[in-house]
């Protein structure tokens, strides 16, 4: 159910995916939450996600509640459609949604959490799992912690206040693969900025992301990880990257 008529944005980013895109479709039609908007960036795709999209938004429209603003165009690759999303979006709480919520109350679940958070808290996260078609490659128990620690939420998993993106701006587009790391550190390495945790997997994340797909895009995000921290003056970044790359390898299980 709505939580006081609080409105969700879940921000869509793709290009040419049109195997996954009607399971991330799915189950946001799915969600029982009452006030939600879609809005969907498309990059140009050739492969027929954009008429994916298309039908996605004539099938929901009139839906109470539920609206879906798009848009298919060349865009600057990930991050820079993200922060074009969000700039399409008015809902009081936005999400990047590029996979697939598990459960048709992950939104309703979220946005108790945040109504329960009290003062500082900005946003929620919850556990996640990697998965490849019906397979389970990785479960990531998210935990509560702090950046200084080597912890980080799971993105995808990330539902915010609107106003931590008007307070300290959108995604950095320099960034290859740690975009949304170095925006994470950037609101969560004030000791006042709180997350709520929901210790319940609500999002599953397609294998192969921008930074999970090999070794090689590691690596990068391993240095752009440091670079991020450097970038946010916070102490011991080197200390705290390889803190945080070990906290990864301990917290993910191998299903398969």
């Amino acid at each position: 159910m709505g939580a006081g008529g609080v409105k969700v944005s879940l921000l869509v980013t793709v290009f040419n995916v049109k195997k996954n895109l009607p399971l991330t479709l799915q189950s946001i039609e799915e969600q029982d939450y009452k006030e939600l908007e879609v809005v969907i960036v498309d990059g140009g795709s050739t492969d027929g996600t954009a008429e994916l999209v298309k039908a996605f938004a004539v099938r929901t429209k009139g839906r109470q509640g539920f609206s879906v603003r798009w848009v298919s165009e060349p865009d600057g690759g990930l991050y820079d459609a993200m922060n074009k999303a969000f700039r399409m979006s008015t809902g009081d709480v936005i999400a990047v949604c590029n996979d697939k919520l598990c459960k048709p109350n992950a939104v309703s679940t979220i946005m108790a959490a945040l109504e329960q958070g009290g003062a500082g808290c900005v946003g929620v996260h919850a556990d996640l799992v990697y998965v490849d078609g019906d397979r389970v490659i990785r479960e990531w128990r998210m935990g509560q912690g702090r950046i200084s620690e080597g912890w980080m939420p799971g993105h995808p998993t990330l539902f915010l206040r609107r106003a931590v993106y008007e307070k300290y701006g959108l995604y950095d587009t320099s960034y290859r693969c740690a975009a949304d790391y170095e925006f994470m550190v950037r609101f969560l390495k004030e000791p006042e900025n709180r997350l709520a945790y929901v210790p319940e997997v609500l999002v599953a994340m397609f294998y192969g992301g921008t930074s999970n797909a090999g070794l090689k895009n590691y690596l990068v995000s391993f240095k752009e990880g440091y670079a991020a921290l450097r970038k946010n003056g916070v102490s011991y970044p080197l200390w705290i990257t390889l803190k945080r790359s070990l906290r990864v390898l301990g917290q993910f299980e191998h299903k398969g």
